[in-house]
């Protein structure tokens, strides 16, 4: 009869480490310096250092818009808050429904 307890005598424990790498310098990353970037227009996702992502400018006074069509399509723009003041009023705005939740005056019917 053979017996034997886990581990094995002169089996030395092994596991897996990963090592996380920007996809822009290949430069290894620890993970608490992550950033992952998700470019929405094209449906990819990357990771990269904060400082790789330094040179990329910040557009502002910009409203960011999703045209959902009745045939089901859908289609990200992006327009000036100018141009967005001068089509949509603020009191439009203020009423409209918000993306999270029920939309305005719905009320579940009581059980």
């Amino acid at each position: 009869m053979i017996t034997s307890t886990y581990p094995y005598e002169g089996v030395i424990d092994m596991g897996y480490k990963s090592i996380r790498t920007s996809d822009i310098s290949g430069e290894i990353v620890e993970d608490d310096q992550v950033v992952t970037v998700v470019v929405r227009s094209e449906g990819k996702l990357f990771d990269a250092k904060a400082e790789e992502l330094a040179g990329l400018k910040r557009v502002t006074n910009v409203v960011e818009l999703e045209l959902r069509q009745p045939d089901g399509t859908s289609e990200e723009i992006i327009v000036s808050k100018a141009d967005f003041d001068k089509v949509v009023s603020a009191d439009v705005l203020a009423k409209a429904d918000s993306i999270r939740g029920r939309r305005n005056g719905f009320t579940p019917k009581a059980s």
